[in-house]
């Protein structure tokens, strides 16, 4: 009833008015543990056709809600107004979005609700979209509408510097460039899917990332604007999800990396992080990064690929964790990693691995030392206060 009010005031404002919805808190698990408990390998077309029911209930009930306040309304799953995705089930992308019947509903005066994670392949088959496809339903709906803005509305009433939970200092931004929420969002920050940003930077459709329980202004995620650069940093984003892998004593030839990293991609593992030391006597060590939970397949792959490659051991660490800083400031201005390095050896706390963009710098530390490592590099770049940050 409290998002039907809002959709309902917005529209009383002479806005046209979609909603996007996502499946109420808890349900895709629970639809996700009865699937399990019949099959733990089930097929994934049927996956999709149960997951999808959950945003059917919400549209439904939602549609209802705002007709009990006056305003018309009319709901739509995502086959119905022709979400078009491939055929990937549970992780399918969207196509393309006919936007007609959305269209002629708005013309027709009516707050159009729209199931958001799913769509509908070229066969008629039902798709979802992954986690937080929600998300991306909406910017991909705001894109084929030409919307004026596509507002997120989550538990956080913005985009943070950093974590509030494990720095009280951190600020709200008013607003932050596509390419750093891109690079904030691949680094661990949760509060928007990277997709749904790719996708409002492809089409230039801005969002604004706002609480669901105050009526504050929250962030606007947009095309980078003149001043933006002032800030050096703009986000401390940390991963305690990676784990590390060394393998040592490689014979250093022409394809062994390409062996290595296939077998691991033939597992379906991505890889992050890479560095490759220095060859010493035709030897070399390579380590890279993998998601925690794959950690014991990529090991175990590896141990199969080195029975023909030939290296000397093979270790690894899942208790680590990637820290980064993230700005588009950062390529108009010099030693912003030399800061980074030298903050966090004030504390003592070792890197083990780095790696660079054009906008972030990330390293990897020891897991124990995350939360510590965030509040320094938050301090040390001034993120507190903003203009501090733009010395």
């Amino acid at each position: 009833m409290n998002v039907a009010r809002r959709a309902v005031a917005t529209r009383k404002e002479d806005n046209q008015v979609v909603v996007v919805l996502s499946a109420m808190s808890g349900e895709t698990d629970r639809l996700i543990n009865l699937a399990n408990e019949i099959d733990p390998e089930h097929n994934r077309r049927e996956h999709d056709v149960l997951l999808s029911s959950g945003e059917q209930v919400s549209v439904a009930l939602m549609a209802m809600a705002i007709e009990t306040l006056g305003e018309k309304a009319i709901s739509y799953l995502g086959s119905q107004v022709c979400i078009r995705t491939d055929n990937d089930f549970s992780r399918a992308r969207i196509i393309d979005i006919d936007g007609d019947r959305i269209k002629k509903s708005l013309q027709q005066g009516q707050i159009v609700v729209v199931a958001g994670f799913q769509g509908v392949d070229e066969n008629g088959n039902i798709t979802t979209l992954g986690r937080g496809g929600s998300d991306t339903s909406a910017v991909a709906i705001a894109a084929a509408l030409q919307a004026d803005v596509c507002e997120i509305y989550t538990d956080v009433d913005g985009i943070y510097t950093t974590d509030p939970n494990i720095c009280d200092q951190a600020r709200k931004l008013d607003k932050i460039s596509y390419d750093e929420m891109l690079e904030l969002a691949s680094l661990g920050a949760k509060v928007l899917q990277i997709r749904s940003v790719e996708f409002a930077k492809k089409h230039g459709i801005p969002i604004h990332v706002r609480s669901s329980f105050t009526t504050t202004q929250g962030t606007i995620v947009c095309k980078e604007e003149e001043g933006m650069e002032k800030a050096i940093v703009s986000g401390v984003a940390y991963n305690k999800n990676e784990a590390k892998i060394t393998i040592c004593g490689i014979p250093d030839r022409p394809g062994i990396a390409a062996s290595i990293f296939t077998a691991i991609a033939a597992q379906g593992i991505v890889v992050d992080m890479i560095i490759q030391n220095i060859s010493a006597e035709g030897l070399t060590d390579l380590t890279f990064t993998v998601p925690k939970l794959d950690y014991d397949h990529a090991l175990a792959s590896l141990r199969e690929v080195n029975r023909e490659i030939g290296a000397r051991e093979i270790n690894g660490d899942k208790n680590i964790a990637k820290v980064s800083i993230v700005g588009i400031g950062m390529r108009t201005h010099a030693n912003v990693a030399g800061r980074m390095f030298a903050a966090l050896a004030r504390e003592n706390i070792n890197i083990m691995m780095i790696s660079t963009s054009e906008i972030k710098v990330s390293c990897v530390i020891a897991e124990k030392y995350t939360e510590l490592a965030v509040r320094v590099l938050h301090q040390e770049f001034d993120l507190a206060e903003e203009s501090k940050n733009e010395s």
